[in-house]
C-alpha cells in the first residue's frame, strides 16, 4: 500500500504530541534547491525554506559533499573531550564576519534557543547583573529563558505558567501599529523607572528584523540609539541574528547595515544549510568571562554541521549570494507592491534584502488573520509553500532560498497573485 499524506498524518497524530504543530498537512519525499516533492509525488515551490534555514537551498551539492567527506573521517568526539579543526575554523570565519572592530571569540552550540540561553549566561557573568530587556513581538526560542524573552504568549508558552523572572518588555518600533522610535526608547526608560535600575540590566536583546513578530525592520537610527543607551549604562547589546543571519538580509549579518556593532551576536538556522549548528559570537573579553566548563554541550558544534557551515560560507562567495539576496528582495517586493496597487487588503510591503513580508488588513483596517490563512492554504493547493507570522497572524512572509532561479521565484509570485485575485470579494 502506497503512503499518502493522509495516512501519515494519522500516524503522526497517534505518535506525536499535539503541541508539535504542523503548518501544512504534507509529508516530504525529497527536495532539491527550491523544490519539494511529497510522498504522493506532487511538486511544490518552497517559499518557506524550513523557516529561514535553507538560504543555500535544499541539499546544495557543495554542502552535501562536505558532509559526506566528513562522514568518512569522524562524526562525533564531543569538542570538550577531543577537539577538531572544523569547529575552530568555523569560529575563525564567524569572528571575521560578525560586525565590530574588536577581537572576537565564538561559541558553537546546536540550536537558536541554546544560543540565546548562552548569550544571557555570558551577559550575566560579564556584567554581574541578572536582568534582560526584550521587545514586544520578539521571538527567541522555546526553552524556558527564551520563552521569557519571547514577546508572544500563545501558542509558545500558553498553559505553562509564568516563565523565569528578570525579563522586562520594551516596545519594538512599528509606526504601522502606532509605535514610534521615540515610543520604543521611552518604554525602555519606563523599565528603568518602574521595574529595574539600569545597573540591574545585563543585556538588551533585539532582532534587527523581527522574525515570528512580523518582519518589522529596526532602523539604523534606532539601533544606534540602543547602542548609545547600552553604552551609557554598561548594558550589553545582544543581536539575535538567528533568522536574519547567513545572508538573508543582503549582508551576511543584518547588523552590518545598522552602523553599530552588538556586543554579542547569536546565529543559527541557515548558517549550515540545513544541518544543526548555532552559536554566540562576541567581544573576546566578554566571551572569556566564564571559567572552563561554563560553556559547551555534548553535541555542540557537531563535526558534520561545522563541515556544512564551512561549505555554506564558500557557496556564498562563489555564487555571490549576498548580491543575489538584494536582487531577490527587490524582485519580490516589486511583485507584492504590484498586487497591492489593486488589492488594498495588502496594507504594507516591507523587508530587508530577501527577508520580505506583506501585511493584510480587512475593510475596517483591522489585521486580517483569516485572509492570511486562506492565502497560505490556497497557495499550497496551487503548489506553493508559504508561511504566515506576526503578532496578529496577518503577515505573509517569504523566505525562498537565495539559490532559487528567477523563473521559480516568478512562478511562486504568480501563484500569490492568483490567490489574492481568487480570494477578492
Amino acid at each position: 500500500m502506497s503512503k499518502t499524506n493522509e495516512s501519515l498524518m494519522q500516524r503522526r497524530q497517534n505518535a506525536v504530541p499535539r503541541g508539535v504543530s504542523q503548518i501544512h498537512p504534507i509529508f516530504v519525499q525529497r527536495a532539491e534547491n527550491a523544490s519539494i516533492w511529497d510522498v504522493e509525488g506532487r511538486q511544490f515551490i518552497d517559499f518557506a525554506g524550513g523557516i529561514a534555514v535553507l538560504n543555500t537551498g535544499h541539499r546544495h551539492p557543495k554542502v552535501i559533499d562536505a558532509v559526506k567527506r566528513q562522514l568518512d573521517l569522524y562524526t562525533h568526539t564531543c569538542f570538550q573531550v577531543l577537539a577538531y579543526e572544523p569547529y575552530v575554523e568555523l569560529c575563525e570565519k564567524i569572528n571575521a564576519r560578525v560586525p565590530g572592530d574588536f577581537a572576537k571569540k565564538t561559541l558553537l552550540v546546536t540550536t537558536g534557543s541554546e544560543a540565546l540561553e548562552n548569550a544571557v549566561k555570558i551577559a550575566r557573568a560579564a556584567t554581574g547583573r541578572a536582568g534582560v530587556i526584550a521587545f514586544t513581538g520578539g521571538y527567541h526560542g522555546r526553552t524556558m529563558m527564551t520563552l521569557a524573552m519571547t514577546g508572544k504568549v500563545a501558542p509558545y508558552s500558553a498553559g505553562m505558567g509564568l516563565m523565569p523572572g528578570g525579563v522586562f518588555r520594551a516596545q519594538f518600533p512599528c509606526p504601522l501599529h502606532g509605535v514610534s522610535e521615540d515610543d520604543a526608547i521611552a518604554s525602555i526608560e519606563r523599565v528603568f523607572k518602574n521595574d529595574a535600575e539600569p545597573r540591574d540590566i545585563a543585556a538588551i536583546v533585539i532582532e534587527p528584523v523581527q522574525g515570528e513578530g512580523g518582519f518589522y525592520v529596526a532602523s539604523p537610527a534606532f539601533m544606534q540609539r540602543l547602542r548609545a543607551l547600552c553604552d551609557q549604562h554598561g548594558i550589553l547589546l545582544v543581536a539575535d541574528e538567528v533568522q536574519t543571519g547567513a545572508g538573508r538580509t543582503g549582508t551576511f549579518f543584518a547588523m552590518e547595515q545598522m552602523g553599530v556593532a552588538p556586543d554579542l551576536t547569536t546565529f543559527a538556522k541557515s548558517i549550515a544549510g540545513g544541518f544543526p549548528v548555532a552559536g554566540v559570537c562576541g567581544r573576546a573579553e566578554i566571551m572569556d568571562t566564564l571559567a572552563p566548563g561554563g560553556l559547551g554541550g555534548t553535541y555542540a558544534g557537531s563535526p558534520l554541521a561545522c563541515a556544512a557551515a564551512l561549505a555554506v560560507m564558500e557557496v556564498f562567495e562563489e555564487e555571490q549570494l549576498l548580491t543575489r539576496s538584494l536582487r531577490l528582495g527587490e524582485m519580490i517586493r516589486e511583485r507584492l507592491r504590484a498586487i497591492a496597487e489593486t488589492d488594498k487588503r495588502i496594507g504594507d510591503v516591507r523587508g530587508l534584502g530577501a527577508m520580505v513580508a506583506c501585511e493584510l488588513f480587512d475593510d475596517h483596517c483591522k489585521p486580517d488573520a483569516d485572509l492570511t490563512a486562506k492565502v497560505v492554504a490556497k497557495a499550497r493547493e496551487k503548489g506553493l509553500i508559504l508561511l504566515s507570522c506576526g503578532q496578529y497572524g496577518n503577515v505573509i512572509r517569504i523566505l525562498v532560498p537565495l539559490t532559487a532561479t528567477d523563473p521559480e521565484v516568478q512562478a511562486g509570485m504568480d501563484i500569490i497573485a492568483a490567490c489574492f485575485a481568487e480570494l477578492r470579494g
